[in-house]
């Protein structure tokens, strides 16, 4: 029995497409919601996934016996990695996933960490990575076998940072010209399906899931200037001029903050890796920025 957690999110749902459509039964697929509060966005996707014939748990990272529980009778689970939330750490909340695997027996955890050149303190990264250090390193000592993913900055994150009307307002970020193999979260979620199923040759594995195509911000605007007709600008100030004008737009602090850590960790090469396995897990080429923002802002 696979479960994977997250199942009405993005990655979880993905992941649990392609499962079914490579030909696994839903009766052998648990989804974990943390709610299914009637109404919600995510009652509509709980839903969709019990008419896919998907089973589903409730059960919150927050909440440790509510995971033991949820996990009993699972052999494999998709660890789908946590943002922190509501007072709890994302370091917390992962901890009690892997000790809550402990204690039902889990055989196998699957689980989405980052792609990062650099573990120690100085990183500009630290602040986000360390909860994937520490969480990898206690599914390492757990006796569990495990399959670790360190996926690349996802292309549909990317917006989130560049801004809601980059056609209009081009693109105003601190990332400077470097280089980063971005990925397709799809693709990061076909090939953990891919290794799920063939999860044997698989153990205590860790796999970079990076492009083999590597862009900048700067192609990125270019790419969407071709797909939309319209000249899209990019501007990469220093973090003092980026964080000033977030500030006067109104920009939560630490919404800024977090911001200028990922434009830093692009800028200093923290995404750009030639270490790649993601083409091998998918079977083909991995979906190429070009691809993806031409698709998007085509439409």
């Amino acid at each position: 029995m696979i479960l994977v957690t997250g199942a009405t999110g993005n990655f979880g749902g993905k992941a649990i497409d392609f499962l079914l459509q490579k030909g696994i039964s839903p009766t052998n697929i648990t989804g974990l919601v943390r709610s299914n509060i009637q109404g919600t966005d995510q009652h509509l996707k709980a839903e969709e996934l019990k008419e896919k014939g998907i089973f589903l748990k409730t059960g919150d990272y927050s909440d440790y016996e509510s995971l033991v529980e949820a996990f009993q009778g699972i052999y494999e689970l998709l660890f789908v990695s946590a943002s922190g939330s509501e007072g709890f750490s994302s370091e917390y909340l992962q901890k009690n996933v892997v000790l809550a695997a402990q204690e039902a027996k889990v055989k196998h955890i699957f689980y989405t960490s980052t792609e990062r050149k650099d573990d120690t303190e100085k990183s500009p990264f630290a602040m986000v990575a360390n909860a994937f250090i520490v969480t990898e390193n206690l599914i390492k000592e757990s006796g569990i076998k495990y399959t670790i993913f360190r996926n690349n900055l996802y292309f549909q994150v990317l917006p989130m940072f560049l801004g809601e009307n980059i056609v209009e307002n081009g693109i105003f970020f601190p990332a400077g010209d470097t280089i980063g193999a971005f990925t397709s979260r799809d693709d990061q979620a076909e090939a953990a399906s891919n290794v799920i199923i063939n999860k044997i040759q698989h153990e205590n594995k860790i796999y970079s899931l990076s492009n083999t195509d590597k862009v900048s911000i700067g192609d990125i605007a270019k790419i969407i200037s071709t797909a939309t007709g319209k000249h899209v600008t990019y501007t990469s100030p220093s973090p003092e001029v980026f964080s000033a004008a977030m500030k006067q737009a109104g920009v939560p602090e630490e919404y800024a903050g977090f911001s200028l850590v990922f434009a830093e960790t692009i800028k200093q090469g923290g995404f750009n890796t030639d270490k790649t396995d993601l083409e091998n897990l998918l079977g083909r080429v991995p979906v190429s920025a070009e691809t993806f923002f031409t698709e998007m802002y085509s439409n």
